[in-house]
């Protein structure tokens, strides 16, 4: 998500500075290479020495004849995007008025004149981040383009975004956005039909590589729409479902104004009449098992013309079988390609995929983030042609 991008990481002096470290070690699993810039006050809360070694490069804590600000984010600097993270008040403010007091707040406003990126993640206490004065300075700076990783608002406290949302919006940022014109519709996770008001008719999908092609559409530009079976995300229009029918009705709605569908859910493929009250443990009973409605032929129908992604699990881990099955369903459907995997690798945090299109299949292999990524970067190629 992050390969080759570097991150200039911007450190401000809130209580939220210990948790650097290890956001710049997420930064550098998805790929960036970061270089950190401290204020004084958050030399106090965390050592430059742990962020030398979290980022294995120099820390800039002052601006000295060597001009740190522009070699970093100048003109012709080193950064791709510059992340301040955590913001104060104090900073968020400084940095809209253009005041430069700070080895951070100077390199935020070398990048502003530089036309490089700027990615924020505030932390202070709420009644601070609820101020008149700073939230005219965060509406002046997105007016500027400066993206904003919205803050956790939990026991007064207005805490840092978790490190995975400010990797994905980072990522955002740093990117070409090929899919920035583009709204994306992904469906994730597992239907659950009611037999009873305490049980359900349900599958194993967790829904991770679902959420992954939803965050890697996201950074890739894309205005996302999630429907699935989880609560809201940062990155997505979140629309949440439990049943196939649901499904269905909520993705053939997001599908009007949409430019692509990826169709990842595990839609349960039957339904019961469920049973107004709990059924008794301990006696013997049947359900009459109903076929669910296909979700991708309901898109199909009401939109012949929109590019549609499938995915197609099976079990026996044979590959020309799977490849085979997919394809049927790329015929059927008129899909762009499906993605097919075996039914071992779901629940599991790595997956093998394959890639199946009319003609060519290709295997993807690793986490199921990256190969979200992966997909998402298929989808720009498929909106592309």
């Amino acid at each position: 998500m992050l390969e080759d991008v570097r991150v200039a990481l911007g450190v401000a002096g809130s209580i939220a500075a210990v948790t650097t470290v290890e956001l710049a070690h997420e930064l550098r699993r998805h790929g960036a290479e970061v270089r950190a810039v401290t204020t004084d006050a958050a030399r106090s809360i965390v050592h430059p020495w742990a962020l030398e070694y979290a980022t294995d490069n120099p820390v800039v804590t002052e601006i000295t004849g060597s001009v740190e600000h522009v070699e970093l984010c100048g003109e012709e600097g080193w950064a791709d995007v510059l992340l301040v993270a955590p913001s104060t008040a104090n900073t968020v403010g400084k940095m809209a008025a253009a005041i430069d007091d700070t080895p951070v707040t100077t390199t935020a406003t070398t990048a502003f004149g530089a036309d490089v990126p700027v990615v924020v993640a505030p932390a202070m206490h709420e009644p601070m981040y609820d101020h008149p004065g700073v939230l005219e300075a965060i509406e002046t700076l997105e007016e500027w383009g400066v993206s904003f990783v919205e803050p956790r608002l939990e026991e007064g406290k207005a805490k840092i975004a978790g490190q995975r949302a400010i990797a994905l919006e980072t990522a955002r940022a740093a990117g070409d956005r090929p899919l920035s014109e583009a709204q994306v519709v992904v469906t994730s996770g597992a239907t659950s039909e009611p037999i009873d008001p305490v049980r359900v008719l349900t599958n194993r999908a967790s829904g991770r590589t679902g959420r992954a092609v939803a965050r890697g559409c996201y950074a890739r530009g894309a205005d996302v729409t999630l429907v699935h079976d989880g609560s809201e995300v940062s990155y997505a229009d979140t629309r949440r479902v439990e049943t196939a029918a649901d499904m269905r009705d909520a993705t053939l709605a997001a599908c009007e104004e949409a430019d692509a569908l990826v169709s990842a859910a595990a839609v349960g493929d039957y339904t019961v009449e469920a049973a107004d009250e709990k059924i008794r443990s301990g006696q013997e009973f049947t359900l009459d098992l109903e076929p669910t409605p296909k979700v991708i032929d309901a898109v199909r129908e009401r939109h012949p013309e929109l590019p549609v992604v499938g995915f197609k699990v099976e079990t026996g881990g044979d590959d020309g079988e799977l490849i085979a099955a997919a394809r049927e369903t790329v015929e059927r459907a008129g899909l762009a390609f499906v993605v097919a995997n075996d039914a071992a690798v779901m629940g599991e945090t790595d997956t093998r995929v394959l890639v199946v299109g009319p003609e060519e299949a290709t295997e993807v292999v690793g986490s199921k983030a990256d190969v979200g990524v992966r997909i998402a970067d298929e989808v720009v190629a498929m909106l592309a042609d």
